[in-house]
């Protein structure tokens, strides 16, 4: 297989030059090609580019701004290979990314696969806590790659692949965002196409944002979800409606105290310091267990509030997507 990486960055040099050092130190003896797509940024990265013309086979390119979805459109339309790479710029990828996934392509083809996201001894304790919100089994995080016991798993854009027929055949990624990555997972199993999970395959996701920004960044996952239900419905579950529980239960919980009935919010308690004590054992790190908290808890109300929003305007309005979320859509 030939293997093109199409990385869309905005405003992000410095992201990008980390992630490009991590691609030079690849153990895959063939060689890859390398596609920056630089998206509307007024941060340009090309003074980075440049930095590994020498070293990797890359290429830049600079256009309006359109969403990382567009971004990765134009570059795979681009790219010489027949298997595309899709990362987020905030990652970093370990020395044997591009082995594991050869070898696992090799053993088992599909079309598109995933791989999940870790982090680095070096992450700060706020980056530490999110991605242990955004990873833990104990949260809704728990789905996003740590097994393959998923009847068909939805790979992530920040750490995934595509080949070049199911690319030709879906046409790519749609101009939602975010939840253009389980859209475009959809509509491949609608077409025939298989996709995996490659648990080898994960990447070092440095998540650059503060707890104002990681709020905002679910309470969009929460936004697009019913959006997505409404347009596959058969592909909905229970547990997608399981952060919007939580945040309804901490209300009944309250409500409940005035009458002198405190073991809900007891048991959201005890949910708590399980998150810390798992969260503190596992890093090491009492302020990193004490971060987890807050993190899991914005996450599920982020999540969960947005999910309540849309449901309510997309299934009880019964408001169309783009009128009810213009946010969520870029223009093309």
């Amino acid at each position: 297989m030939n293997f093109s990486f199409v990385i869309p960055v905005y405003n992000r040099p410095d992201e990008i030059d980390e992630l490009l050092e991590s691609l030079t130190k690849q153990t895959y003896a063939k060689p890859f090609e390398v596609i920056i797509v630089e998206d509307g940024s007024t941060v340009p990265c090309e003074h980075i580019i440049d930095k590994y013309r020498s070293k990797l086979q890359i290429t830049y390119y600079l256009k309006y701004n359109s969403g990382p979805g567009d971004s990765r459109n134009f570059g795979m339309q681009y790219a010489k290979g027949d298997y595309f790479l899709i990362l987020d710029s905030d990652c970093i990828l370990p020395a044997q990314y591009l082995t594991e996934v050869d070898k696992s392509l090799s053993a088992r083809y599909v079309d598109c696969f995933g791989g999940p996201d870790n982090m680095l001894p070096s992450f700060t304790p706020i980056q530490k806590a999110i991605n242990f919100a955004m990873t833990s089994p104990l949260t809704t995080g728990g789905v996003r790659g740590g097994s393959e016991k998923i009847v068909k798993f939805q790979p992530r854009s920040f750490n995934m692949g595509i080949s070049r027929n199911a690319f030709e055949a879906s046409k790519g990624f749609s101009n939602i965002h975010p939840g253009e990555d389980p859209d475009l997972s959809i509509r491949l199993w609608k077409m025939g196409f298989e996709t995996k999970l490659i648990s080898e395959a994960f990447v070092y996701h440095k998540r650059r944002i503060d707890w104002e920004k990681f709020y905002i960044q679910v309470n969009k996952f929460g936004k697009v979800r019913p959006i997505l239900n409404k347009w596959y419905p058969e592909y909905a579950k229970p547990t997608f409606f399981l952060p919007a529980l939580f945040v309804l239960g901490v209300f009944l919980g309250i409500i409940a105290t005035f009458f002198l009935f405190d073991y809900i919010l007891r048991l959201y308690f005890l949910y708590t310091v399980i998150i810390f004590m798992v969260s503190t054992f596992k890093n090491r790190s009492l302020k990193v267990g004490y971060y987890s908290i807050i993190a899991v808890w914005r996450q599920f109300f982020g999540y969960g509030m947005g999910f309540i929003e849309s449901y309510y305007k997309i299934f009880i309005l019964k408001k169309e997507p783009k009128e009810a979320f213009p946010e969520l859509f870029f223009k093309v």
